[in-house]
């Protein structure tokens, strides 16, 4: 990779154009960030071409390192790429906004019936499709980011951490300060052996107890959404002991509900928030409750998207930047085997995902039109009792 600063290739676009890619993409992204950040390489990188690989690779490894939604953070770093200020808020309200306005009408629905939707069918015909699209991501962005053996080497030793339960922030920096260490020593010398860093975790934290009100919702949401490292499992184990535990806003079975939503739609995982806001505050508490959930991300992108591409022209942050981005590719394969482990259980799941695998890496069928066909496969087989 190019030690300078890379710049996107394609020319400012408009934020109609913006708005309506990145509504588009909110509608179809479904499986997490690993499945988002692989649509997101195949429709700007690869496509659209709207920035070069390397500099991709770049804002995965810059997201990674923030707290919060890293999908949506993604998001908005490629609006403000694309359209200044501007393009930064509507890529990442339109990549949030198809989530949001799905969520509360499932909330309305949980209320109104007492339970959720059956989505069983949809979930089982989608997975497929989204295992064998993170596979073409890893792929294209580990061509990129794990040039050299010492990288690639580098790569398998986050993923081996990985299995014993390292926490993802920690390997995340660890890999970037070792590649740093390592280049300055290869820089002096010809040959040298670099030490491996153990840092500390993040801290978490926890709320207090505080009278149940919209208010309250959105400074709870705030705080999380400021403050949260490693995703969508650090905020399910962080929403029971606080909303269930601590301040008895939820019941157990109300979380669970709330979850399975956030899973079964598109987008980001953590309009969570949105149903938990619904369920506690009506349309009011699901709007502040997205609002202080995502506001920080939408902070932390505005004051680091200058910042960021002046990086690749020091030397030493340029490597700790290659060392970032080789352990993010290396964390998506690691959790892109979870979600295959996880997804394809049976040998119509299977059948499902050499389909989408031959129509992906052979014949570049668009990701949108699969995710929609393998949707609507899902829902028949469901309707059929076949899965």
């Amino acid at each position: 990779m190019n030690s300078g600063q890379q710049e996107e290739v394609a020319p400012k676009g408009n934020l109609a154009e913006i708005f309506c890619q990145f509504l588009r993409l909110g509608s179809i992204a479904f499986g997490g960030p690993a499945a988002h950040i692989a649509l997101m390489e195949e429709e700007f990188v690869r496509r659209r071409v709207w920035l070069s690989r390397e500099r991709f690779l770049d804002l995965v490894g810059a997201v990674s390192l923030l707290p919060g939604p890293s999908s949506t953070e993604l998001a908005i770093y490629l609006g403000q790429m694309r359209g200044g200020l501007p393009g930064l808020i509507v890529a990442g309200a339109a990549f949030i906004l198809p989530a949001a306005f799905l969520v509360v009408a499932l909330a309305w629905a949980y209320l109104r019936f007492g339970s959720v939707p059956q989505v069983a069918g949809l979930l089982f015909g989608v997975k497929p499709v989204v295992v064998v699209l993170i596979a073409q991501a890893i792929w294209a962005l580990g061509k990129t980011a794990l040039r050299t053996v010492s990288l690639a080497v580098l790569a398998a030793a986050i993923i081996v951490l990985s299995i014993l339960a390292v926490p993802p922030l920690v390997l995340l920096i660890g890999a970037g300060v070792v590649w740093m260490v390592a280049k300055e020593i290869g820089a002096r010398r010809s040959r040298g052996a670099a030490m491996l860093p153990i840092l500390a975790g993040a801290a978490s934290s926890s709320a207090a107890a505080i009278p149940i009100g919209v208010t309250p919702v959105f400074l709870y949401f705030l705080k999380v959404g400021a403050v949260l490292f490693g995703g969508g499992y650090v905020l399910l184990a962080l929403l029971r002991a606080d909303l269930v535990v601590g301040l008895h806003w939820l019941t157990e079975a109300q979380l669970l509900d709330a979850i399975a939503v956030s899973q079964a739609t598109p987008g980001p995982f953590f309009t969570v928030a949105t149903f938990i806001g619904y369920l506690l505050g009506g349309w009011r508490g699901a709007t502040l409750a997205t609002i202080g959930m995502f506001l920080p991300a939408f902070v932390f992108v505005a004051a680091t998207a200058k910042f960021l591409p002046r990086l690749r022209q020091s030397k030493a942050a340029s490597a700790f930047l290659d060392g970032v981005n080789a352990a993010a590719v290396a964390l998506m394969a690691f959790v892109g085997w979870q979600f295959a482990h996880a997804a394809l259980l049976n040998a119509p799941a299977l059948a499902m995902a050499a389909v989408s695998a031959v129509l992906v890496f052979r014949y570049k069928v668009n990701s949108a039109w699969m995710i929609l066909g393998a949707a609507l496969v899902g829902v028949l087989l469901g309707f059929l009792h076949w899965i």
